[in-house]
């Protein structure tokens, strides 16, 4: 979806209906075309800006149960994919993540599969939600 809505309940309500990525109309060109190869390769998109929106949004109750629950699952991981989940918390794309990581991007997407498969998630926006709700992306 490219809107120029950010407001909570457009976002929510294109991701219920099952959009796979969401990014607003000031996001450059060449962001947007990389967006839609990923979005077609099957990797979900937010805008960063949605992203943070989102995870205000899910803060807002029950922080306390989400925070010891996320720790919980996410001391499931290895210290690398934990790294890759904070990364992926932080809004990073694979590239970005392969940068700052010093990894491959074919390891990076190897350590995203291990961490979806191992926390039993169904996508990049659940390892941001658990990373964040755990303390880790600020």
């Amino acid at each position: 979806m490219l809107t120029t809505f950010d407001a909570d309940e457009y976002v929510l309500r294109a991701l219920r209906a099952g959009a796979s990525g969401f990014l607003l109309k000031h996001t450059p060109p060449a962001e947007i075309l990389r967006a839609i190869v990923r979005v077609s390769a099957g990797e979900p998109i937010l805008s960063p800006t949605v992203t943070r929106q989102l995870i205000a949004h899910v803060a807002d109750t029950g922080a306390a149960a989400r925070r010891q629950h996320a720790v919980r699952v996410l001391s499931l991981l290895s210290e690398r994919e934990r790294e890759v989940a904070v990364a992926v918390g932080r809004g990073r794309s694979n590239a970005e993540i392969s940068g700052e990581l010093f990894m491959s991007i074919a390891t990076v997407k190897a350590h995203i599969s291990r961490i979806l498969d191992k926390l039993d998630l169904n996508n990049r926006t659940q390892i941001a939600l658990l990373a964040h709700d755990a303390g880790l992306t600020g």
